[in-house]
């Protein structure tokens, strides 16, 4: 893992809301910086990187509203995540790619923890990661996540659900209350908290 304790792992693709990408990019590399003012000579808490459905061809994912995206790693050639994050937004398109499935179904077995953003539950549903377990999306998709997957739990009251090696936030900024939970339960209340302070984001602790 490159000397850091946990590799975190975040899907990019297109059609991706961006700060369902971006909250837990930033709540995982700022808790590696508050972890290292504290312990300089420590190793790196967390390692982030993007992984994308993405070709060669078209190395670059376009999240939604424009934004563009250049992974680190593609789907082939990812490494094995310890956290894996699969954000939302539109995903028509990493819903219609079984290759994008399959390789979250393949990230998930082996990873301590898989997440999800928003509509990325339904990702993770279609990749048969969740299927009978209570879980959250966006306010504004709960109705169809009912419909599409209706052996699901689907909870519209929360902020997040933790079922332990699966997680599901609701929408967009739920996805950074989400990952400091994250980085509660891996490194400690207090480092959470620090990392919040230092982003000025006052963080729902409660689900």
């Amino acid at each position: 893992m490159s000397g850091a304790r946990w590799r975190v792992l975040i899907l990019a693709f297109d059609g991706v809301e961006a700060l369902d990408f971006a909250g837990p990019f930033e709540v995982f590399t700022t808790a590696t910086r508050m972890h290292q003012r504290l312990q300089p000579d420590a190793a790196p808490l967390f390692e982030v990187a993007a992984v994308g459905a993405v070709t060669p061809d078209k190395p670059v994912a376009t999240a939604r509203a424009g934004l563009r995206l250049l992974p680190d790693h593609g789907l082939a050639d990812s490494p094995q995540a310890d956290v894996l994050i699969v954000p939302g937004g539109v995903v028509d398109q990493p819903m219609a790619s079984a290759e994008t499935l399959q390789w979250i179904a393949a990230q998930a077995a082996s990873a301590a923890i898989t997440a999800s953003v928003c509509t990325g539950a339904f990702l993770l549903a279609a990749s048969g990661v969740l299927t009978d377990q209570r879980v959250t999306t966006h306010w504004e998709d709960i109705a169809d996540l009912r419909q599409a997957f209706p052996a699901l739990d689907v909870d519209d009251g929360v902020r997040w659900v933790d079922n332990g090696k699966v997680v599901t936030s609701a929408g967009i900024s739920a996805g950074i209350d989400m990952s400091l939970h994250l980085v509660a339960r891996l490194a400690g209340e207090a480092l959470a908290e620090r990392t919040a302070r230092q982003m000025d984001f006052t963080w729902t602790r409660n689900p």
